[in-house]
């Protein structure tokens, strides 16, 4: 299967000169975790919500409210694209090898679309995903925060391990999980109510707890893929942990998922 049968056509993008504000209503608006950036209709780079999270997490910016930072200024320049015409498994072989979540679809010079990680998970279902269970593709080796620790901390887990969420756990017990998306929100949020000459020390205050989802969806080792997928699918998370007797053994994201189609369409 080509690519173009799979993209979604339906591209949301902002400008280079728009500000993270303008990106932060697009992104909520319509529920999407990347954004094309374009400059006189052409794409110059891309956004995601793991880039702000990073940005307005550094020390740089630590107090700099997102009003005033330009997309140019935090958007990845070096955008990975791929015709339209090239296969479903060079393209997750791609994305894999890239360790990219998304990649816009050109036919020429022009973006005709955009693919990402969801779009291969909505493969995952059927007979063939059936037979094949949580256990055989998940992630053992995982990264976890406890939820005193500091969303800073976090934040830098999330940078040495490349990875957009994190369980939380107590005792080795899962009681949250932390995203990309939570540590966004919560540097914009922090920004917004704390005067800025108190942001630096009052920054390393907030607690992982203050800001994860409690009672996470998770999955067991011997679920199906199809229904790790559907799952996904209805929820919209990108990964999910694993659980057996109350601990957490592992994770499934639709990376392990993209790996195991590309190895399927191979």
């Amino acid at each position: 299967m080509q690519i173009k049968n799979l993209m979604s056509e339906d591209i949301i993008t902002i400008d280079k000169d728009q500000n993270l504000s303008d990106a932060l209503k697009l992104l909520r608006k319509h529920n999407v975790s990347r954004l094309p950036v374009t400059n006189n209709k052409q794409l110059v780079g891309i956004i995601s919500e793991r880039d702000i999270a990073n940005k307005l997490g550094s020390s740089k910016y630590e107090s700099m409210p997102a009003s005033r930072l330009h997309i140019s200024s935090v958007m990845v320049k070096d955008v990975i694209t791929v015709p339209q015409t090239m296969q479903l498994d060079e393209v997750a072989r791609i994305m894999l090898d890239k360790g990219i979540g998304s990649v816009p679809v050109m036919d020429e010079d022009k973006m005709v679309g955009i693919v990402s990680k969801a779009d291969f998970v909505t493969l995952a279902v059927g007979i063939a995903f059936d037979k094949i269970t949580v256990k055989e593709i998940m992630s053992k080796e995982l990264t976890v925060v406890s939820p005193t620790e500091r969303i800073v901390h976090a934040r830098r887990q999330m940078l040495e391990t490349n990875v957009g969420r994190l369980p939380v756990v107590d005792d080795d017990a899962l009681v949250g999980m932390i995203t990309s998306k939570d540590l966004m929100r919560a540097f914009i949020d922090f920004r917004k109510k704390v005067p800025e000459k108190y942001q630096k020390s009052q920054i390393k205050e907030l607690l992982v707890e203050d800001i994860m989802s409690i009672n996470p969806t998770f999955v067991s080792k011997d679920m199906s893929i199809t229904e790790v997928s559907n799952i996904i699918m209805k929820t919209g998370f990108n990964g999910l942990p694993v659980v057996e007797n109350d601990e957490v053994v592992g994770i499934i994201t639709q990376t392990d998922i993209l790996r195991l189609i590309e190895k399927l369409e191979s």
